[in-house]
Order: C-alpha cells, then sequence, then structure tokens
C-alpha cells in the first residue's frame, strides 16, 4: 500500500499562543509539539512522504521538525515537504482544506501513492494508521472519517459530527453542529485515493468551494455521490481549538491513563531531541503530581503543573495548576494559579497571577510580569 501524508498545521488563533506560532508547533507536555503526534501516527505506519501544510507564523515548526530526522522521513524518497504559501488567496488564512490542498496539488502530483492520510495538528491522539488504512481499504468507500465518541455534548460546536445506526452505517453527517451525545465527533483525520482527491480539489476551487467537511464530505455524501466509512476511535482524543483547551489538554496528562494512552498506546511519539542537564531540586522544594522536563532548578512548590525545559522556581515561589514554558524564571515568593507562561517569561518576585480553570491567565513569550 503506497501512501502520502498530509498534516495541516492549523492557523487558528489561540490569543498570545499562537501570535507567533502555529497549532502544531505549540509545545506541549514539557518537551514535545502537537505536530509530533501528526508525525509520529504517519511515521509508525511507515508513510514516508509527508506534506505539511500552513500558511503563515511556520518558522517555529521548521525549526523543530527540520528535515524530519526523528520521524525517519529524511531516509526514504519522497521524504518531509513543507508546503508553504503560493495560492492565489487573499485572506491571512486558508479559506479551507480544499483551498490549502490546492496549493499542494504540484507536490501531490508528482509522486505515485494511492491513498492520502490527511491529519490535523489540532487533535492529539496515538492511533495506528495501519489499522485505518486497512478498514479504507476492506470498506471499497471512496473516503474514510476517523470518528470519536464521548466528545459531543450538545455544547462543543464541531467541524463534523457524525450518527451510525445500529449497522455502524451513517445515518446523519452534521458540520458546524452542536450534536448530542449519541453523535461520533469527527476528528479531521480522513483517508482517501490520491487521483480522486486531486479531482475532487480541482473541482471544488473552480466553483468556490473550499472547505473539506462542508463542500467535500456532506454535500456530496448528501447527493449520493460518494460513500462515506467510518473508523471509531477507542482511544484518548485532544482536542485543541481554544487557549481554556489547550489548556485543559495539557493537565489531563497529569492522569496516568491519558499519559499512558498518548504516550505508550499504540507506538511511541518521537520529537527532536534536545538533552539537558538533570532537575535540580532544593532542600526545600515540593513538587507534587507535576509533569517536569529536565534541566530545571526547583527550589519551591509546585502542584498540577506541567513544567518545561530549563524553568526556575526560585525559593518559596508557588505555582499550581499551571502550564510553564522553556526557559522561564519564577522569582521568590512569587505565587500562580491556573496560569499559562509562555517561553522565555520572567516573573518578578512576590508577583501574584490568580485565574481560574476555564480561564487561565496567559503571560506571552518574553514578557516580564
Amino acid at each position: 500500500m503506497n501512501v502520502m501524508g498530509i498534516i495541516f498545521a492549523n492557523d487558528a488563533k489561540l490569543g498570545a499562543l499562537t501570535d507567533m506560532r502555529t497549532m502544531a508547533s505549540l509545545p506541549y507536555g514539557g518537551r514535545y509539539r502537537q505536530v509530533d503526534f501528526a508525525l509520529s501516527n504517519l511515521a509508525s505506519a511507515g508513510v514516508r512522504h509527508v506534506g505539511l501544510i500552513t500558511r503563515q507564523n511556520y518558522q517555529s515548526l521548521i525549526n523543530h521538525v527540520g528535515s524530519g530526522e526523528e520521524w525517519g522521513l529524511e531516509l526514504e524518497e519522497g521524504g518531509l515537504e513543507y508546503i508553504t504559501p503560493y495560492a492565489a488567496s487573499t485572506v491571512d488564512n486558508y479559506r479551507g482544506k480544499l483551498e490549502s490542498i490546492y496549493t499542494a496539488l504540484p507536490i501531490l502530483e508528482k509522486g505515485d501513492e494511492d491513498l492520502v492520510v490527511m491529519i490535523d495538528a489540532a487533535v492529539l491522539c496515538n492511533i495506528d494508521l495501519k489499522k485505518v488504512l486497512r478498514a479504507h481499504v476492506e470498506s471499497g468507500r471512496d473516503i474514510t472519517v476517523v470518528a470519536k465518541d464521548g466528545i459531543c455534548n450538545g455544547k462543543r460546536q464541531l467541524d463534523l459530527a457524525v450518527k451510525l445506526d445500529a449497522g455502524g452505517e451513517i445515518a446523519d453527517l452534521a458540520v458546524d453542529y452542536c450534536a448530542p451525545k449519541d453523535y461520533l465527533a469527527g476528528m479531521d483525520i480522513y483517508v482517501l485515493s490520491k487521483p480522486w482527491l486531486m479531482a475532487q480539489v480541482r473541482e471544488h476551487i473552480a466553483h468556490n468551494l473550499y472547505h473539506m467537511d462542508r463542500d467535500l464530505v456532506l454535500n456530496l455524501w448528501q447527493k449520493g455521490d460518494i460513500t462515506v466509512n467510518v473508523y471509531p476511535f477507542d482511544g484518548v482524543a485532544l482536542f485543541t481549538e481554544t487557549a481554556e483547551e489547550y489548556f485543559q489538554n495539557s493537565l489531563a496528562l497529569i492522569q496516568k491513563e491519558v499519559r499512558h494512552d498518548l504516550f505508550v498506546g499504540n507506538h511511541p511519539v518521537y520529537t527532536k531531541v534536545r538533552d539537558r542537564v538533570p532537575c535540580y531540586y532544593g532542600a526545600d522544594s515540593e513538587i507534587k503530581d507535576c509533569i517536569i522536563a529536565d534541566g530545571c532548578v526547583l527550589k519551591g512548590k509546585a502542584e498540577n503543573c506541567i513544567i518545561f525545559r530549563q524553568v526556575t522556581l526560585d525559593k518559596d515561589a508557588e505555582v499550581e495548576h499551571c502550564v510553564i514554558m522553556n526557559d522561564t524564571v519564577i522569582g521568590e515568593g512569587a505565587k500562580l494559579k491556573y496560569v499559562i507562561l509562555d517561553k522565555d517569561v520572567t516573573v518578578r518576585p512576590g508577583t501574584k497571577l490568580i485565574g481560574t480553570a476555564t480561564t487561565p491567565i496567559i503571560i506571552k513569550r518574553g514578557d516580564t510580569v
């Protein structure tokens, strides 16, 4: 089976967290980036030709992924290709996935792959794509959609929601819909024929249609022009569409079952190697239920936090329910609760920052507070 992967870096806006980076390069879990999950899923399925689509703020992403060596993408013909903007769109973001794929057509045309797997970096999961590919081929359908139960709650608006009947066939498809609990949430993972995809992209763009979910999947399914297979995913899937969801998804790693599923699950998750010295724990430090990367100097108290590399937590400083990124310094006596500190932040001694679980305070990269 000859397969190409396409990763959407996702230029969604999460306030200060994505002012200078894409969703794909958003730091996660102490030493990873969100794109690591999509790359590892593809690499573990033997996909060695991957296109990474992004429109803006992609320097951080390129710096992290590089040639794709950590995922074995520099070893095979095809390898990793960055698909940066050269389309005619006059807007800052792509108007939809079909438009972004349209910019990638020259790259798709030169490969000889039969199938394409498309993944969005906004959804974190550890999925066995070999099983998904087999299920797609065996189904004989035009497109396979990976979907997850337990996400729909009647309040959260989903890009794509799917309802199955008793026989596992699609009873309903809906887009931009606050689906009730008996629906599955589309995970923005698709498998389809590459020649068919290229033909559909050209046809849809020519008719001013840009959206994968609404214009291609839903519209053609309703007309009876395509057949859709649904692959239910039973592992952990974390959807990141807002800063609050990023915060909640980060702290979810403190739960052993979530951490095990995401990082051990079906295969390892690879990332760019940046080894540092071991952490230093001061004599009076108190660390409880935290994920801590290497290179940190911890003299204060931390509870239920995600702490990235080379963070300094000074004496008598206290942090609780916080996400603290690389090279941040938290001064003596500072007290933080429900806070996201981006890279290179300096928190002055005695500073107090108190957010809430649903509205964390975000301090942007390089700031001093």
